[in-house]
């Protein structure tokens, strides 16, 4: 009986298919079994009926067996079957279970001669029998036969290779005696996925049948073509005896004498027929078990383990409890203001290292993207200047002002001043949006509930817009109050006083100049404002051409270096009198490019009058826009040419103005910059927040179908259900495991041998029928084995389709065949 002490462990493992099976993945667990592969009519049912003792299995011409069919053999004191597919009913007949497998097998594939994956469950008691759970798979096939199609060969391949590529199962290849062992398809798809011989076992059927004088004793002694596990022969009843209704057993005892008599095999006559072989496959799939099912067992609690949190939480649910469906509501909504507050707020766990997010993506709108919006909204110089002058001498009038009016200075400052409106309504239209992109990121989760999602998103929308237009309005009150008073005696203000010496500083001693740069140069202590790599663009290709080099933006200059360990400095550049324009992509750059330059007209580096450095995204560019701008480097002026009036009076006063403006609007430009986002802070971000933590599930409660928002979505009721079938599967599995004590006595594996006979011998057959067929015959590599899904957000317990002992196994790497081109209809 194989293994004593052990055979409770084949039993065990057609359990634990039962037991997960109900969870719609019997058929993919990487469970401990026998495949059997073999080429049609090599007489794999003829073995599998000699195990049983009985005809069950359907006969005829072609393809028989086109699904597989999971056959589980148990020692029983009676003798009857059950299919998985019909739970419950008991079959005696075997005639009937022959005729139920034929209906179950048309019910997938049709009448037709298709194939299907999909496996049928057989459950057979018996007294004649010892626990096995044998698959037995479509014979391999080369010709389409009816309407078939044309790649019939490969899906075939391709469903034997579902199971015979995993590690916990046994190979059983079976070759007929009168056939050439080394073309063998069975043998070559084991040598595939199990190159070392661990797993497969040979079978060699009609002995009987082979022509006089010939025998295949060197086969069977493992001499010739060897194997690890070796082959055992087998006698099955011919084509006459079946249709002759001869009775199996008759048929084994006929086996019996035939070994026993035969010259050849007489010798190893104990070593040979369906019993032993019935008995080896006990053995050697009951030790192969034993092996596996520690692993399996660890498997199966790590898989217990990922989802006892989610199972707990389905467990609790009841969609008919109204108290349950409340609590729930109260823990989602709960849930939902802390996601919010984190994503807003920043949090250390799950951190997102990808994307900027939620509050990130806020404060750089705060920081870079409204500082940028403000500066696009200066006037160019020509136009400013020119409304200067006409605001000049639209005040004066017919009379010649021989002073500079002051209310030249407010018309244009108030001009200045309300065209901050538009940023600052764009400024406060991207908050809003980051707002609502982060609430839908964060009611996703209420997904399973769509009714209540649809409410809370209506809701907090609702809110965000409401609070947008309060923002609005008082970003809008913050502009009509700076237009209310135009205070010139503010600290910063320069005045009409000092003006003039605000035009005479840019007339310095070029000398004093430069000391004072060098005095910048040398202070030690410094801010860092940015940090970067940067390409200079506008180097000559004499010179080395375009390089990249680690910029360092501070406070009082710019400096460059070798690469980012910042030890080999290339040069320090003064920001005193610098200014920033852009450049124009060119025709074939990918590059973002802006120029800085000395408004003295000096060379900002060795000879060259403006520096060209250059970036790899817009988003690098505004970055380093903005950062310059905080460190004082302000972009470029557009200059006057052509528009100066021959009047030196008026143009003093036009420049006096033109300075007054700067001074003030910078002023204006400060106090924006830091009065607006702590305004959306405010009256939107914070307010958003606290609505979500207290007011929102008063309103949820106020629409009055709190029953209604809590009813679950088809998709969620089907994965909850699955969650607590798959729980309750692995919990039940690992009863079954914890009951078997697996400290017995095993059979080692038998030592390597050279099976590279299948390789050299099968290729140098497939050159010999090329020759003799006059064209080339092409055969792939077998089908790979098949890859599994990643697991998904809702995949919790697809790990059940791995096995986690196998990590120190090398998986066979088998190219994927490419199928046969269809036929052409004439």
């Amino acid at each position: 009986m194989g293994n004593r002490g052990m055979e409770e462990l084949i039993p065990l493992v057609n359990h634990l298919q039962e037991a997960l099976g109900t969870v719609g993945q019997s058929c993919s667990l990487h469970l401990p079994q026998i495949a059997v592969v073999g080429g049609q009519s090599a007489g794999k049912s003829s073995v599998l009926e000699n195990f049983v003792g009985r005809d069950f299995l359907p006969r005829g011409s072609g393809i028989v067996t086109r699904r597989p069919l999971i056959l589980q053999l148990l020692n029983s004191n009676k003798e009857y079957g059950e299919f998985f597919h019909c739970k419950g009913k008991k079959f005696t007949d075997f005639d009937e279970i022959r005729r139920e497998i034929e209906a179950e097998t048309c019910r997938l594939t049709g009448s037709n001669k298709g194939i299907s994956p999909v496996p049928i469950t057989l459950k057979i008691h018996s007294p004649h029998v010892l626990n096995l759970t044998l698959v037995d798979l479509p014979g391999i096939t080369k010709v389409p036969v009816g309407d078939q199609p044309a790649d019939i060969e490969y899906q075939i391949r391709d469903i034997i290779m579902q199971y015979i590529c995993k590690e916990n199962c046994l190979v059983l290849a079976v070759t007929p005696a009168n056939t050439d062992l080394a073309n063998s398809d069975a043998l070559k798809l084991a040598k595939d996925v199990d190159p070392q011989g661990q797993r497969t076992i040979g079978v060699i059927t009609k002995l009987d049948l082979m022509d006089k004088g010939t025998d295949a004793r060197e086969i069977l002694e493992n001499r010739l073509l060897p194997l690890r596990r070796g082959y055992i022969g087998v006698v099955n009843r011919s084509q006459k005896d079946i249709d002759g209704k001869k009775d199996i057993m008759a048929a084994l005892e006929s086996e019996r004498n035939f070994c026993l008599s035969h010259p050849a095999y007489k010798h190893m006559a104990d070593r040979m027929g369906t019993p032993y072989l019935q008995r080896i496959l006990n053995q050697q799939l009951t030790n192969h078990i034993r092996d596996e099912l520690p692993a399996f067992r660890s498997h199966l609690q790590s898989q217990l383990l990922a989802l006892n949190k989610e199972a707990e939480e389905y467990r609790k649910f009841s969609p008919d409890d109204a108290a349950r469906r409340t609590k729930t509501l109260l823990q989602l909504v709960q849930r939902l203001a802390v996601d919010f507050e984190k994503l807003i707020e920043g949090s250390g766990d799950k951190v997102d290292t990808v994307n900027l997010s939620g509050g990130a993506r806020i404060n750089k709108i705060f920081h870079e993207r409204f500082p940028n919006e403000l500066i696009k909204v200066e006037s160019d110089e020509r136009k400013l200047r020119q409304e200067i002058n006409y605001a000049i001498r639209n005040i004066h009038g017919v009379r010649t002002g021989l002073f500079t009016p002051d209310m030249a200075f407010e018309a244009i400052v108030k001009k200045q001043i309300s065209s901050l409106k538009d940023p600052c309504i764009k400024f406060i239209d991207m908050v809003s949006q980051e707002l609502i992109t982060t609430v839908y990121q964060c009611i996703g989760k209420l997904s399973a509930f769509p009714q209540l999602q649809e409410e809370t998103e209506r809701i907090i929308i609702t809110e965000i817009r409401e609070q947008e237009n309060k923002c609005r309005d008082q970003v809008l009150l913050l502009v009509d109050i700076q237009l209310a008073y135009i205070n010139t005696k503010h600290e910063d203000f320069i005045g009409f006083t000092n003006s003039p010496q605000v035009n005479n500083q840019s007339n310095m001693n070029s000398s004093a100049q430069l000391a004072k740069n060098q005095a910048v140069a040398s202070r030690p202590n410094r801010i860092v404002i940015h940090k970067g790599w940067l390409t200079i663009s506008n180097i000559g290709i004499m010179k080395g051409g375009a390089k990249e080099f680690w910029f360092i933006l501070s406070t009082e200059s710019l400096s460059w270096y070798k690469d980012g360990e910042e030890k080999e400095k290339k040069y320090m550049l003064p920001l005193d009198n610098l200014r920033l324009r852009d450049v124009e992509k060119g025709f074939m750059s990918s590059k973002f490019v802006f120029a800085i330059f000395n408004t003295e007209l000096r060379n900002v580096y060795k000879d060259y009058k403006c520096l060209e450095l250059a970036c790899n995204s817009q988003e690098e560019l505004d970055s380093w826009k903005a950062s310059l701008l905080r460190a004082g480097v302000y972009p470029d002026k557009i200059a006057v040419d052509g528009q100066q009036s021959s009047d030196p009076q008026l143009e003093r006063q036009v420049e006096t103005i033109r300075n007054l403006v700067d001074s003030y609007m910078s002023i204006i430009y400060k106090t924006m910059r830091d009065l607006m986002p702590k305004t959306i802070m405010h009256l939107m971000i914070n307010s958003v927040k606290e609505f979500i933590s207290s007011e929102l599930l008063a309103q949820l409660y106020a629409l009055g179908e709190c029953s209604t928002l809590m009813d679950e979505s088809p998709q969620q009721k089907q994965h909850r259900e699955e969650v607590l079938r798959k729980h309750s599967a692995l919990k039940e599995a690992l009863t079954v495991i914890g009951e078997i004590s697996t400290s017995t006595f095993t059979t080692p594996l038998p030592p390597p041998v050279d099976s590279s006979w299948i390789h050299h011998l099968s290729s140098r057959h497939r050159k010999d029928s090329a020759a003799t067929a006059g064209r080339p015959v092409i055969r792939a590599h077998a089908p790979p084995a098949p890859r599994l899904a990643p697991a998904g957000p809702n995949s919790s317990s697809d790990g059940l389709q791995q096995l986690t002992g196998q990590h120190n196994r090398v998986a066979a790497s088998v190219p994927r065949r490419q199928p046969p081109a269809i036929p052409g209809v004439k």
